[in-house]
């Protein structure tokens, strides 16, 4: 049996696996050390997993994971969320559709807290979709924006998408959290955009417009001065070269920590659960990429890249047309995969080609990171859809897919704008330091 037609078999027991619901690290480390024995020797196998295990287990840059979870936990737990929405509120508020572009500014400050899309969409959502049904706005834009809202914690930094990209291909951790900045703003930008329209071709689903009062509005933006100052620090720190990744991380959870505690709005109770939160996320993301790193020698072992490669170059020799090939690919497998899943399991193959193709890595991680986003809420998976279900039970979820269809459409608009000029993406990290 051929080496190519052992990684079919096992990609095809990978997949399996994870449809019969078996953790993808622990499917990825069973499908790697099997494929590998078979290739090269049990021995071989052997000596992968465990230096892999005790390799990813003391890499120091992977410290950024836990901190920075840590920082979105003590964030959500202490209530900091909330001087988010209100400050988003305070500036928007009071226009037709406000809140909801509020909820999509919102999600954007969060995620620059937490670095997570279901912990954006979660939070978001209890704080502002009882907001909005109050003032009467339609199920469809209500749940809409914060599900794609919830999508931008992928993208703005500290992103969890990001670490594991710049780990499986050896990538600077902190270009790509500046790479992420722009292309974020501008997805947020879209999604404003789109509730602009929406609610301008259909007032009714806008509901009921807010009181505009000065004075609260100046309340709520200075009350959101200190959360916007831990991101401040610690994503300009890393910007201006002051602190590494795993430093920005490290000063920005203190920075919640102590915020929380000064103004007392962090409960005992809730500090042990925002660590347990922690441990739980960062161990999960330990085992996936536990497994990548098992996982990867099998298929570099099996031929694949190369016979991808072969395969795609034949259909085309250009190189958008087969990045197009590409993206077309990860999002119809978006829909039934996760995200992150999606991510460690088909770069050991795709990477090695695009790199061929002659386009730039950093440029290439943000390109698939906002592909899997647009994963999150997409039929049938779309996981931000179900989470946002549970917020709003009683919303059909059919509902709630046909809410994010417009804001589904921007990201491919901004997907379109990434590729036409890559330069959105990698300003900012080519001026680094």
């Amino acid at each position: 049996m051929s080496p190519e037609i052992i990684g079919v078999i096992g990609f095809g027991a990978l997949l399996l696996l994870i449809f019969l619901r078996v953790p993808v690290g622990i499917a990825m480390l069973s499908v790697g050390f099997v494929g590998t024995a078979s290739l090269n020797s049990p021995a071989t196998a052997l000596n992968f997993m465990t230096g892999q295990t005790f390799s990813i287990s003391t890499l120091y840059s992977l410290s950024v994971l836990p901190l920075f979870i840590l920082m979105g936990n003590i964030a959500s737990k202490a209530g900091l969320s909330r001087d988010l929405y209100d400050a988003a509120y305070a500036l928007v508020g009071h226009l037709k559709g406000g809140l909801a572009s509020a909820t999509i500014v919102g999600c954007a400050g969060f995620a620059a807290l937490s670095g997570s899309s279901i912990a954006s969409a979660v939070t978001m959502g209890q704080v502002a979709y009882p907001e909005m049904r109050r003032r009467a706005y339609s199920d469809r834009l209500s749940t809409g924006v914060i599900a794609a809202g919830g999508t931008l914690g992928i993208l703005l930094p500290p992103s969890t998408g990001f670490v594991l990209y710049a780990i499986l291909t050896e990538q600077s951790i902190g270009r790509l959290f500046m790479a992420g900045i722009l292309p974020g703003l501008l997805l947020t930008a879209l999604f404003v955009v789109t509730v602009t329209l929406i609610v301008l071709f259909n007032p009714a689903a806008g509901g009921d417009m807010a009181e505009e009062d000065t004075r609260s509005r100046r309340a709520a933006l200075a009350g959101a001065l200190p959360v916007l100052s831990i991101i401040i620090i610690t994503i300009g720190g890393i910007y201006l070269g002051i602190f590494t990744p795993v430093e920005a991380a490290g000063v920005g959870a203190t920075l919640a920590l102590v915020m929380a505690l000064l103004r007392r709005q962090l409960q005992w109770t809730g500090f042990v659960d925002a660590v347990k939160g922690t441990l739980e996320t960062t161990g999960l993301c330990f085992l996936i990429l536990i497994g990548a790193m098992v996982f990867s020698p099998f298929v570099s072992l099996s031929g694949l890249p190369k016979l991808l490669s072969e395969t795609i170059l034949g259909y085309s020799t250009s190189p958008y047309i087969v990045l197009g090939l590409i993206l077309v690919l990860y999002l119809f497998l978006g829909m039934v995969i996760e995200g992150l899943s999606l991510m460690v399991i088909t770069l050991p193959i795709v990477f090695p080609v695009v790199i061929g193709l002659g386009f730039d890595p950093i440029w290439f991680g943000v390109i698939m990171v906002l592909v899997l986003e647009m994963g999150l809420i997409s039929p049938p998976v779309g996981v931000n859809c179900f989470v946002v279900k549970s917020v709003a039970p009683d919303v059909p979820l059919s509902e709630i897919f046909r809410g994010i269809m417009p804001f589904w459409l921007a990201m491919i608009l901004c997907i379109l704008l990434l590729v036409a000029v890559p330069g959105i993406a990698l300003m900012l990290p080519n001026a680094m330091f």
